[in-house]
């Protein structure tokens, strides 16, 4: 049986404003993901960097939680389970009322998975800046919070800046498993236009461009801030 090979098909009506349509709430997930994991990431990372045992306590408790758990398990007990432990009025309210709650359930998902491994980027990039800068800091008199905003994490985001972009580019990946709760990004767009047409080899090649032209695109876009950016001496590529 020979199949039969219709690669116009991409660029006709309604297909191809379906799949622009779809990358849009790809690239809305991904932002507004990494939104999420990238604020709250950072601040576990100083929590288990900092001198209070207390703090450390609560980002190792989160990211040994989060991390572990599979992130499609995850998405799964945030749309099914969450709600049903809920009041009813609030239980309605996340199902039903709560604007795009199929959407909404996947970014902080994802968004929530992603900060616990943020979080261990965050604490390596203070680890590798030495605890002979904090040391110094503190010696010239600035406060715990001086010393994080003016000379920690200044310079481990630097250091951490090419793992920061694969963790974005993992969002970008991840954002796909939102197709299981019924949000209709680019993947699940490319299935359901493979049972519009039959033309499943032609769809899913699409995607996999498109897919792999916004992955180029970030890493391009980031390796031009990393050279801008790049400590003198460290092995950032920017340094080369």
């Amino acid at each position: 049986m020979n199949y039969n090979w219709d690669w116009g098909i991409l660029f006709r009506d309604p297909y191809l404003g379906w799949m622009i349509g779809a990358l849009g709430w790809t690239i809305l997930i991904s932002i507004l993901a990494w939104i999420i994991a990238f604020s709250l990431g950072s601040i576990l990372g100083i929590f288990r960097t900092s001198s209070k045992k207390s703090l450390r306590l609560i980002a190792i408790c989160y990211v040994e939680f989060f991390r572990n758990i599979p992130l499609l398990v995850q998405i799964f007990l945030w749309y099914f389970v969450f709600p049903e432990l809920l009041t009813d009025e609030w239980s309605r309210w996340v199902k039903r009322d709560m604007p795009y709650p199929a959407l909404t359930t996947a970014i902080i998902s994802i968004g929530l998975y992603t900060a616990s491994r943020v979080c261990e980027q965050v604490r390596s990039g203070i680890k590798a800046v030495g605890e002979d800068q904090r040391q110094a800091a503190q010696a010239i008199g600035m406060t715990e919070v001086q010393v994080y905003r003016y000379v920690l994490l200044p310079n481990a985001y630097r250091i951490i800046l090419p793992p920061l972009t694969s963790e974005f580019l993992t969002i970008f990946k991840n954002s796909s498993l939102a197709l299981t709760i019924g949000v209709i990004e680019l993947t699940a767009m490319t299935r359901q236009i493979e049972e519009y047409t039959f033309q499943g080899f032609e769809a899913f090649t699409a995607a996999t461009i498109i897919y792999s032209l916004v992955t180029f695109t970030v890493m391009a876009l980031m390796q031009q801030v990393d050279k801008r950016t790049a400590l003198p001496g460290s092995f950032s590529k920017g340094a080369s």
